[in-house]
């Protein structure tokens, strides 16, 4: 039974069934991230080691958190603004802008992303994209006029997506893409691991190196990748909750969203490191995972036409992956969008004006990311290293109602199908994550030293402690200052 100290609201739309909640929850998980970045890391940070790792915070991390998230969606029915306002009082709302402000900044640089894939979508399909360009076509595009329109008309797309509503918008496209995004990765992995010399790219990738475990870097590594690429503390999977059936089963819901999450990200990275071992000689293939290690953009925009696009049925196989990408990415988009259009829904906007406002916004504010790459990068790191700590502020609203109380009432509902969450869920939201949080953002910080030991501090450094305090206490402030004026809007908008 739902506290009756919770007022939910239920004149809202909602998902049709419980494949559309899963479809839509794996749309949010299953983004660039997987296809470009796990790869690289995983075949770069000690292989099957980091993979080991990467599943055992899995558990100790991400599936708590989206544990967390998807029950307070489903009891408030409200944004992360009014979710952790009803269950902390007033002085919650300025953790729940928080969170919301977090991913927003994600929001209008991953814009620019998908504005790049969607990009090389079209280049591909016209077969501009080929085996033979070089790195200066990214270069000429990438902080360009023709950027800059790709990341209008990706904010227009997922803005139309997420103005159609939650049925017709959201679903549909999920119940869509998903599936689709699903097959081209395994025929994308498939048609890898037959190449010549494939197998190479395999064990390189699959590795276990013991001596791996003594060095931390490969434990937060994986750790950071978990975070970031399940989705875990964005307020997304809260968002969606919203939209689900009242006794919809969290738990396995939570399982399967993060467990088709890994598998993804496992069936890109057979896709690209055994094709990088199938053109390349070992010793040179090594060179090429190492070479990309901290570029994200340029191994997925530079490399893969040459990887790909190289042999008979390549330039098919570029459509593939840059579609894959396209897909990934727009689902992604689409989240976070309706993330701020949810508060500002509550906030007492309806859904054509918070969504044209949030278009707008995206539009203008992911204009500078998509016209100057040390923008965008100070964005990424900023806001990414702020998941962190959204994570972190789920913790606190769920310790401030009461761990077992949370999960005997909120997460484990009478009369329903899920799966009955255990004790172990309380430590670690108590100590476990936290702890978690203050190695990995002190790990973060101790890096940003040893690159800039004299500007750590420097709020206009791309990657400086500085910028990230900066940036935070800002936000922080902001929603601080807005709390009354948001707490009454809150209030009347319920009344």
């Amino acid at each position: 039974m739902e506290d009756s100290s919770i007022q939910t609201k239920t004149s809202i739309e909602h998902f049709s069934s419980r494949w559309a909640v899963l479809a839509s929850a794996i749309g949010i998980a299953i983004g660039t991230g997987n296809i470009w970045r796990f790869p690289r890391i995983a075949a770069t940070n000690g292989g099957g080691v980091f993979i080991f790792l990467w599943m055992v915070f899995l558990f100790l991390w991400s599936i708590p958190l989206l544990f967390a998230e998807s029950s307070l969606g489903r009891i408030t029915r409200r944004g992360t603004l009014d979710s952790f306002a009803l269950l902390m009082g007033k002085r919650g709302i300025w953790m729940g802008g928080f969170v919301a402000l977090s991913t927003t900044g994600i929001m209008c640089y991953y814009s620019v992303v998908t504005g790049w894939c969607l990009k090389y979508l079209t280049a591909s399909i016209m077969g501009t994209v080929n085996a033979r360009i070089g790195p200066d076509y990214w270069y000429a595009f990438a902080g360009s006029a023709e950027a800059e329109a790709f990341h209008l008309a990706s904010a227009i797309l997922a803005g139309t997506i997420v103005f159609l509503g939650i049925r017709v918008g959201i679903e549909y496209t999920s119940r869509l893409f998903v599936p689709i995004l699903g097959v081209i990765l395994l025929y994308s992995a498939i048609r890898a691991l037959i190449l010549p010399g494939a197998l190479n790219g395999v064990r390189y990738l699959f590795h276990f190196d013991p001596s791996d475990f003594a060095h931390p870097r490969v434990y937060l590594e994986a750790l950071s990748q978990s975070a970031w690429s399940t989705g875990a503390g964005w307020g997304l999977l809260l968002t969606y909750s919203i939209y689900s059936r009242s006794k919809e089963p969290i738990v396995g819901n939570s399982l399967i969203m993060a467990i088709v999450n890994n598998m993804a990200s496992i069936l890109a990275a057979l896709a690209i490191i055994p094709t990088v071992f199938a053109v390349f000689p070992v010793e040179e293939a090594q060179q090429v995972v190492q070479a990309t290690g901290e570029s994200n953009t340029g191994f997925c925009f530079i490399w893969i036409p040459t990887l790909l696009g190289g042999d008979k049925g390549g330039q098919y196989m570029l459509v593939f992956f840059f579609l894959a990408l396209t897909l990934a990415a727009i689902t992604s988009l689409i989240a976070m969008i309706e993330m701020v259009v949810r508060n500002l829904i509550d906030l007492g906007l309806n859904r054509t004006k918070a969504t044209i406002a949030v278009t707008f916004f995206i539009a203008l504010c992911g204009s500078p990311s998509a016209l100057n790459s040390a923008f965008f990068d100070n964005q990424d790191w900023v806001w990414g290293l702020g998941l962190l700590i959204n994570g972190l502020f789920f913790t606190f609203v769920v310790r401030h109602y009461g761990v077992r109380r949370f999960r005997e009432q909120v997460i484990n509902i009478p009369d329903s199908k899920d799966i009955k969450l255990g004790i172990i869920f309380e430590p670690l939201i108590l100590w476990i994550i936290p702890i978690q949080f203050v190695l990995l953002i002190g790990w973060w910080f101790y890096q940003s030293l040893t690159w800039d030991p004299i500007n750590w501090w420097n709020p206009a450094s791309t990657f400086s402690i500085g910028t990230c305090l900066f940036q935070w206490g800002f936000a922080a402030v902001l929603v601080i200052i807005l709390g009354s004026y948001l707490d009454s809007k809150l209030k009347k908008s319920t009344e």
